[in-house]
């Protein structure tokens, strides 16, 4: 499931990288291949992919409105709980909310934290945010978006 049609698979990258006698020489001829689409292009994207306006994710997912429009454009930088508000935003399950991370430069969701577990089980069973908060808030983790769970 490449995002690009012409993306070769991250397994032939680790390959070509572990057997490569120059790092400088691996980097130049696979320049085009680590390059990530901007956060603001990859969920522009998503948008017109699931048929969606960027107003109604921002509402979905409980960001302030210029603020998420602001994101949208790419003139403001997501911290990760915002990312995570976005992917409830969008609907989305674990595998495009941990896309949603990497285009942001943030850390994949992993299920050996607490908090990032019951993230997960919120996406996995398509929670809403405001649903995912209250699980957050009854295990007293805490909630996405800075706000204390107690």
């Amino acid at each position: 499931m490449n995002e690009q049609t012409n993306q070769i698979r991250t397994s032939t990258l680790f390959r070509r990288l572990f057997k490569t006698s120059s790092i400088k020489e691996y980097m130049e001829k696979n320049a085009d291949e680590m390059r990530l689409q901007s956060f603001s292009e990859y969920i522009t994207g998503l948008c017109k992919k699931k048929g969606e306006v960027p107003e109604r994710i921002i509402r979905r997912a409980n960001i302030e409105r210029s603020f998420g429009h602001q994101l949208f454009k790419g003139t403001k930088k997501p911290s990760r709980d915002t990312v995570l508000q976005l992917a409830f935003g969008f609907e989305a399950d674990v595998d495009t909310a941990q896309k949603l991370l990497k285009h942001a430069g943030m850390s994949a969701l992993y299920p050996r934290v607490k908090r990032d577990t019951a993230i997960l089980y919120c996406l996995h069973n398509h929670f809403t945010i405001v649903e995912t908060q209250n699980v957050l808030h009854e295990m007293e983790l805490p909630l996405i978006g800075g706000g204390k769970s107690k």
